[in-house]
């Protein structure tokens, strides 16, 4: 077992890392946040098929549709609508059940449901484990662009089971190492510690025999906790994304424009991030931020995780560029990006020329 801490005074809270936890949520409900409350679970239908066991435990469950194309305002309206039919009060907790798309329409519930209540994120999925279900930001997509409604609302404890991966298959997985390989490229700015996540990603491709993704299982553990570990970093300085926070967007800025215009279907999440990533780093290089040695590093990492995307070349870069400028983190009409300008270190910046974005783009 693993176990750390999102430092933010009296608003701090666990995270559990352990194999078989899901065989311990209620003792450790208990444990964190009292006895007698009453829990409200969200999650989807696919979640629900697979955990019927475990959900049975529970008298009041929401299951809404599963796929991005379902974060949205109906979905959070069916939600709140379920609680208050179940009189949630503000006393109970809700549990959100499932992979990202869960954790943010149930934390936003949680946020706005009778002015706030608690609730704990038990990611299901990879891309949840290292990355959403950490930070305490919550929200819906919009037909102009992704996550534009929202709000930051932070767990009261998350429980991590990497035996849930088991379930997944490898594009579900790829997925979730979109973000893991996004903390390899950030390290330096995320934390003090020496994780060398690099190398360690980059070790454990060179020994794999056969099958990758097989031979990951026995990581899960280590790389959900680095990468965790990165992201607590960071939001214990800026929890609101006023600074330092920024730098995990990394890749995401050209990857959410990836998602906007193939209707967030195409895709998944982290596929088009590690898209994102790419064309990051090559609008880096353009800048002469980093050299080609590290450029060539990079890429060939993402690469050697299968996430190189080449059916991307096609697309039409003025809707790529067009689709960036609605991004949430523009400011002045001017693309902020997030870039590395040292091998492991990026920054954000508000300057990119808008010929040079374009091509950046794949």
């Amino acid at each position: 077992m693993k176990k750390l801490t999102v430092e933010l005074k009296d608003r701090s809270y666990p995270i559990i890392i352990k194999d078989g936890a899901l065989n311990e949520v209620k003792a450790l409900l208990d444990e964190h946040l009292g006895t007698g409350r009453r829990h409200f679970v969200i999650t989807n239908k696919t979640i629900a098929k697979i955990y019927k066991n475990f959900l049975d435990g529970f008298k009041n469950v929401v299951t809404i549709d599963d796929g991005e194309e379902f974060k949205n305002f109906k979905t959070f309206e069916f939600i709140i609508g379920e609680l208050l039919k179940a009189k949630i009060e503000r006393g109970d907790c809700i549990i959100a059940f499932g992979g990202g798309v869960v954790g943010d329409m149930a934390g936003f519930a949680a946020a706005s449901v009778l002015r706030g209540v608690d609730y704990v994120q038990i990611p299901t999925t990879l891309l949840s484990q290292v990355d959403s279900s950490v930070g305490g930001k919550t929200g819906f997509n919009h037909p102009l662009g992704k996550n534009l409604i929202g709000a930051f609302k932070q767990p009261k404890l998350v429980i991590i089971d990497p035996k849930t991966l088991d379930t997944l298959d490898k594009r579900q997985i790829k997925t979730g190492l979109g973000e893991v390989l996004k903390y390899a490229f950030i390290e330096k700015t995320a934390t003090d510690k020496d994780f060398r996540m690099f190398d360690y990603l980059k070790s454990l491709q060179k020994k794999a025999t056969g099958n990758l993704y097989e031979n990951l299982k026995s990581h899960w553990q280590e790389i959900i906790y680095m990468s965790v570990s990165m992201k607590a970093a960071v939001v214990s300085k800026d929890e609101c994304e006023k600074g330092l926070r920024a730098i995990l967007n990394f890749g995401h800025t050209f990857g959410h424009a990836v998602e906007k215009i193939t209707d967030y279907k195409k895709y998944t999440h982290g596929e088009a991030v590690a898209a994102g990533m790419v064309m990051a780093f090559r609008a880096a290089l353009k800048r002469k931020l980093i050299d080609d040695t590290y450029f060539r590093e990079a890429v060939n990492l993402i690469s050697s995780y299968e996430l190189i995307l080449d059916d991307m070349k096609n697309f039409d870069k003025e809707k790529m560029f067009e689709a960036m400028k609605s991004d949430k983190k523009v400011s002045h009409a001017k693309i902020k990006l997030v870039l590395p300008f040292k091998p492991l270190e990026v920054q954000l910046f508000d300057d990119t020329e808008e010929l040079l974005i374009k091509d950046s783009l794949l």
